[in-house]
């Protein structure tokens, strides 16, 4: 079904399926949502995809996502 669905998406926007990274994104999605909280996965998948859209290569995104993802609780709090 997954494919099924990319396959009629990326016809309706006019995308070829071959330019989509599947495993990679779903896998910083996995990162994110387990990592900071799960409503931030979509989102994020989003910013990656403007962030590629304006010429950032995906592997350089994603790796720098799973690396924010990955630290995220062992942050030091922002000072006000």
């Amino acid at each position: 079904m997954l494919d099924e669905w990319i396959q009629a998406t990326c016809e309706e926007l006019g995308l070829e399926p071959g330019d989509m990274h599947r495993d990679l994104i779903l896998d910083v999605a996995r990162d994110v949502a387990h990592g900071v909280a799960r409503p931030a996965a979509p989102l994020t998948a989003y910013l990656m995809g403007l962030a590629v859209g304006r010429g950032t290569p995906v592997r350089d995104a994603a790796a720098r996502i799973t690396e924010m993802a990955e630290g995220w609780n062992d942050r030091p709090p922002k000072a006000e």
